[in-house]
């Protein structure tokens, strides 16, 4: 029955896929939007605060429209996810045109160090580069974690307080090439690696294997090393703040024994985003509608304990807002998210969005046995008008937990 219904979900997604890129290959005149620039002449930064307050006055001030690089560098203490407390994070994002802009979308570099002042530390760099004309998409995921998270097991049988602080060292090395077969639209290869050493549970806990009742990468060292299969169809032109357009990305990972990885596994991630404008009239103004959906399985019995789907591990650490990361751990997880995002002041310095998300997981019972809900809202300040970087400061809630969040750039 459990499998019937995971294959029903599978078509679901893919039908949802297909009708967005079909969509989107018919709302030609709205893709080719994405390509004008926005209209920043009458909106305010930060930047452009600390000018006024600091009096600086160029005395000619070049025009910017060939510019090609953006920097956006926030500190700030908040919340990691995991539960450990409050940190020192750093976020520091670099935007840059390597081609033309009308043929050309825009690459992002983020470097977002942090630490708890104890026990843990991070060091994740993100590159997401467009060669000129957007022939070429290579993406990039490396970080070095000191990572002690609380984890509940599989599936939802624990309540909040049966928890249990897992401690690891985790080094992360994703890589993937994907070349352009028409527009829009991408497919390659990549290589990805994950390796867990030194997993611990705290003091007086029981061993994770005797925790979580599964005996795959619960061990003191976990490695897995794979090649995936990607397909990317993206219609946006800054993905640090989306406009109208549709995202798409298929991910089939395949992680033999003869490249290092513990035991094989493969598994399958598809992810669908659709920004609708609710007023198109008006470029320079935010009121969008974001929807955003994701379903991620793994194929085979022995997938490692920490590369199962889990809540607030999808590829950028964005989905579950309101929900603590790890909380919800199993073969397959089903995600879905919208948000309304809306200017609060007509020069765009501020604005607000409006968030709601769901998940299912399977691992006690079937994947539609539970779903778990959340929500919340934030507050948007604009940062950089060039690249329309926005700071995001969010409060997601749900059922026995809460959290503050911090971003440079949109969720998703």
């Amino acid at each position: 029955m459990q499998s019937k219904l995971v294959m029903k979900l599978c078509l679901t997604n893919l039908l949802v896929c297909c009708w967005a890129f079909s969509f989107g290959q018919n709302a030609g005149d709205a893709i080719i939007q994405n390509k004008k620039s926005l209209d920043t002449a009458r909106q305010t930064d930060l930047i452009d605060i600390g000018k006024a307050i600091f009096r600086i006055r160029p005395g000619k001030i070049r025009e910017e429209k060939d510019k090609k690089l953006y920097f956006s560098i926030l500190p700030i203490g908040g919340t990691v996810p995991g539960g450990t407390g409050n940190a020192l994070i750093t976020s520091t994002s670099a935007a840059m045109y390597l081609g033309s802009k009308k043929t050309t979308n825009l690459s992002t570099a983020t470097f977002t160090p942090y630490w708890n002042l104890g026990s843990r530390f991070g060091l994740p760099v993100r590159t997401n580069i467009w060669l000129p004309d957007n022939t070429w998409l290579i993406q990039g995921d490396t970080r070095f974690l000191v990572y002690p998270q609380y984890t509940w097991g599989l599936g939802n049988s624990k309540g909040n307080e049966e928890k249990t602080l897992l401690s690891y060292k985790y080094i992360r090395f994703y890589q993937n090439a994907l070349k352009r077969i028409k527009p829009y639209l991408y497919a390659g290869l990549g290589y990805n690696l994950d390796y867990r050493f030194n997993i611990n549970t705290e003091d007086n806990s029981p061993e994770l294997p005797e925790y979580s009742g599964y005996k795959y990468g619960t061990g003191k060292n976990s490695f897995s090393s794979g090649i995936s299969l990607n397909l990317v169809y993206d219609s946006r032109s800054n993905s640090i703040n989306p406009l109208p357009g549709m995202y798409g990305n298929l991910v089939y990972r395949v992680n033999p024994t003869f490249l290092g990885s513990n035991n094989n596994w493969s598994s399958v991630y598809l992810d669908v985003r659709k920004y609708i404008s609710l007023n198109p009239e008006k470029r320079s103004q935010q009121n969008t509608l974001a929807l955003w959906s994701y379903f991620w399985t793994v194929l085979n019995n022995k997938t490692p304990y920490l590369d199962l789907p889990s809540t607030g591990w999808d590829p950028y650490n964005r989905s579950a807002r309101g929900i603590d990361q790890n909380r919800y751990r199993g073969r397959t997880l089903f995600y879905a998210e919208s948000e309304y995002r809306r200017d609060i002041t007509a020069n765009g310095l501020l604005g607000f969005v409006v968030f709601a998300n769901v998940n299912t997981v399977s691992g006690s019972g079937s994947l539609f046995s539970s779903w778990k809900p959340a929500g919340g809202t934030g507050l948007r300040i604009k940062f950089n008008k060039a690249s329309n970087t926005n700071i995001g400061i969010d409060y997601g809630v749900s059922k026995g937990y809460s959290a503050v969040l911090f971003n440079l750039g949109e969720a998703f």
